[in-house]
C-alpha cells in the first residue's frame, strides 16, 4: 500500500517556518533599539550630522554640528 506523504511534508515545512519566524521576531524585539541606533548612526554620518545617544536604546537622534 502506497501512502501520500505530501501533506505531511507540507505541515512539517510550515512548522519549521513558524519556528523560524518566532525566533526572528524575538531577536528583533530584543535587539530592535540597538538596530535602530545603528541605522541612525549610519544615516547621521551620511548627512554630516552628529549622533546623540538617547536615554534608552532606539532613542538616539541626529543633530546639526
Amino acid at each position: 500500500m502506497r501512502l501520500n506523504n505530501r501533506g505531511q511534508a507540507l505541515v512539517e515545512y510550515l512548522l519549521i517556518i513558524a519556528v523560524i519566524s518566532v525566533v526572528v521576531v524575538s531577536i528583533v524585539k530584543l535587539l530592535g533599539g540597538y538596530l535602530q541606533d545603528s541605522m541612525t548612526k549610519s544615516s547621521c554620518a551620511l548627512v554630516d550630522k552628529v549622533y546623540v545617544e538617547g536615554s534608552k536604546p532606539g532613542e538616539g537622534m541626529c543633530v546639526d554640528q
